[in-house]
This record gives structure tokens, C-alpha cells and sequence, in this order.
């Protein structure tokens, strides 16, 4: 089963990705995680990557495509693979089917705005250890104090409210025209991001077998 996931920053596609990696045993193909593998180990495209990187720009479509074929190409997405954060843009959906890449199902899991915003920029982490913490869900038991060290619990700049609101303009602006895109192919799937986890969980796992 080769498989998509859209969906917003926030709306818990890396989490949904864990859960059908292990449902499916597929691997769960993140564009971030693949680029730092590439420029660790040296390979033409994460060489390319690096010389972009190096200068504060875009690792333009080309070289991420590249590297992407190169990780599809890998014994382990055999039996197929879950891509999470790609494609991102319309040519970048172009390119994929251009690779001869048969994608089975696109799933989209759909959160609110106002949701994504409370539930990120409600996000804590401890400075010293990295532990995370959410006012709303996972309250520390001292107020800004990290319960595993004693740490200062900060917010991310990623998940200040400002930063949250211009990541979804991005997302809407560039990432939503997939959805027709994949709907024109037949392949799109929506699943509505739930309270709990595990209910979405539930939904996406029966949107693929469906």
C-alpha cells in the first residue's frame, strides 16, 4: 500500500503515520528526516541539498524529488511506504506521478484552524531535556516547571500562535489545491481529526481499508 498524508501543521499526520507504520509495517517516509539522512551520508542529491542549505535557501523540487526516488527505491518500501510532508505543491504531485510512482491512497486528516492554533501554541518544552508538556492536555504539576528535571518549560517559536497562523496560510495557500488533485485521481480519502488520538486513529486506519 503506497500511501499520502495531508493534512495541516498540527493536524497530527506524524502521529497517524507511527500508527499505520506499525498497522501495515511500512516504513513512514518523513521529506524532513530523509533530507538529514541524505546530508549525512553524502549522498550526489543530499551533497546538493547541502549546498542550498548552506546558503539559507529552499532545497528547490528537483533534489527533493531526487532523494525522495532514491529512498522509494530502497528494499524496505517494497511493499509500499507512507510519505508525510510530500508532495507539498502541485508540481510536486506532477513529478511524483512522473516517476512512475502509483500512489493507492491519499488520506487527508482535516482539523480546524482555531484547533491546530490552540493545540500548538499550547505546547511547553523543558529547555535542559526536551520533555513536552501542553497546557491543555498534558499540564506540567508545577506551572512552567518541567516534572522530569526541574527544567524551565518554554514555547517554541514554531508554535507561537503568529508562526502557527503563517505556517496554515502556507498550507492552504500551496498544500490544499492536492486535494482536488488526488480527488480528480480518484484516490482521496478525509478523515476529521478527532479529540483523541486513538478515534483518529480508528478513522484513518479504516479510510485506507476502505
Amino acid at each position: 500500500m503506497k500511501l499520502i498524508l495531508l493534512g495541516a501543521p498540527g493536524a497530527g499526520k506524524g502521529t497517524q503515520a507511527e500508527v499505520i507504520c506499525e498497522k501495515l509495517s511500512i516504513p513512514a517516509i518523513s521529506t524532513g528526516n530523509i533530507i538529514r539522512e541524505a546530508l549525512k551520508s553524502g549522498t550526489e542529491m543530499g551533497l546538493k541539498a547541502k549546498s542550498y542549505m548552506d546558503e539559507g535557501k529552499l532545497v528547490p523540487d528537483e533534489v527533493v524529488i531526487g532523494i525522495i526516488k532514491d529512498r522509494l527505491a530502497q528494499d524496505d518500501c517494497k511493499n509500499g511506504f507512507i510519505l508525510d510532508g510530500f508532495p507539498r505543491t502541485i508540481p510536486q504531485a506532477e513529478a511524483l506521478d512522473a516517476m512512475g510512482i502509483v500512489i493507492d491512497r491519499v488520506i487527508d486528516i482535516e482539523v480546524p484552524d482555531e484547533k491546530i492554533v490552540a493545540r500548538m501554541s499550547g505546547r511547553r518544552v523543558c529547555e535542559k531535556c526536551g520533555a513536552s508538556y501542553h497546557l491543555l492536555y498534558k499540564k506540567p504539576e508545577v506551572e512552567g516547571v518541567c516534572g522530569k528535571c526541574g527544567g524551565t518549560l518554554v514555547q517554541r517559536k514554531d508554535d507561537h500562535p503568529d508562526t502557527v497562523l503563517e505556517r496554515l496560510h502556507v498550507y492552504h495557500e500551496q498544500t490544499e489545491p492536492l486535494k482536488a488533485y488526488y480527488e480528480k485521481q480518484g484516490k482521496l480519502k478525509i478523515v476529521e481529526g478527532q479529540e483523541e488520538v486513538a478515534d483518529t486513529s480508528r478513522l484513518t486506519l479504516a479510510a485506507i481499508e476502505a
